[in-house]
């Protein structure tokens, strides 16, 4: 199978943005360059990549595998123009909000390796709840921040004008009960828990799960205490005061005796994004290189080995 490699990152633009009209504003190519690239690209891989429905593009199972080759070569190219610039003309100071998982999981680890990159780019990390981080972010004083929402979830708060997002991650939800509570965790109905739900702050995408099981099942799950913390939920689950549904990322490293955790359809998936104001400028920004190192980040978690 020979490939064009620069389909694959037309192809991997279209998975991040969700259609080609966004993928062709990123690439800053024609809508109908894209839509020929990929044609070319399944002629050349002899399989449907993509799936073009009313709401934007879905890859295929084997254009997700593509587009993780197409991740592979944007990072090498990242680690390429790094060595060969020095990151010397990228300067200035990024004011980055995030939630918690994330920040800890996808963003941490990596200062290190980018300040050495970029030596002259700072980074400046604010953590907090989403109506926080939105205000920091229309009121300039953060430059761009990383939210959580649940994927299915039937309503989303609007975009404010010149507002742009960008896809970071895609990961599922997980029950966590504690441990020998369901005598099956092979087929678990979600409305017949014998258990409490705890309960969660309204602005957390967990409640929308919550609230979207509650619609679903017609229970009518009610919810014991209320929780910021993840490690806080997970001892209340210890305790056998109740169940919780918490993301893949923010159980990741974190070990808790006298629970379980257990994938289980119709949960969903949380979805992450960075949202930030869109300058339109033809030339990258130090918000630009931040931006792109969020998306590599991330590209590399593997939301399968974080349970």
């Amino acid at each position: 199978m020979d490939l064009d490699p620069r389909r694959l990152l037309v192809l991997l633009a279209v998975a991040r943005t969700g259609g080609v009209l966004a993928a062709a504003d990123e690439l800053r190519l024609t809508p109908s360059a894209v839509s020929q690239q990929l044609t070319k690209l399944e002629h050349e891989t002899g399989q449907a990549l993509v799936v073009r429905t009313p709401k934007g593009s879905v890859l295929t199972p084997a254009g997700l595998a593509i587009a993780e080759a197409g991740e592979e070569i944007e990072r090498a190219l990242s680690v390429a123009r790094a060595r060969t610039q020095g990151g010397a003309n990228v300067e200035g100071l990024v004011r980055v909000g995030g939630f918690t998982s994330f920040v800890r999981t996808v963003v941490v680890p990596r200062l290190p390796e980018w300040r050495n990159q970029y030596p002259q780019l700072q980074i400046r990390i604010v953590e907090d709840d989403f109506p926080a981080l939105m205000r920091l972010l229309r009121q300039r004083q953060l430059d761009a921040v990383v939210v959580e929402l649940d994927s299915t979830a039937a309503e989303q708060l609007p975009l404010s004008a010149g507002m742009i997002e960008e896809p970071l991650l895609d990961e599922p939800w997980k029950l966590v009960v504690p441990a020998g509570t369901l005598l099956s965790t092979g087929n678990v109905d979600l409305s017949r828990l014998p258990l409490p739900w705890l309960g969660v702050d309204s602005s957390a995408a967990n409640s929308a799960v919550l609230g979207r099981l509650r619609e679903s099942t017609g229970a009518r799950m009610e919810t014991v205490h209320q929780y910021q913390d993840t490690l806080t939920a997970l001892a209340l689950v210890a305790a056998g005061e109740g169940a919780a549904i918490l993301p893949t990322l923010a159980l990741t490293g974190v070990v808790e005796d006298g629970v379980e955790v257990l994938d289980v359809p119709g949960l969903g998936t949380r979805r992450i994004v960075l949202r930030r104001f869109d300058g339109r400028r033809r030339t990258s920004t130090p918000v630009d290189t931040v931006a792109r190192l969020l998306r590599e980040s991330a590209a590399a978690f593997d939301t399968r080995s974080a349970s």
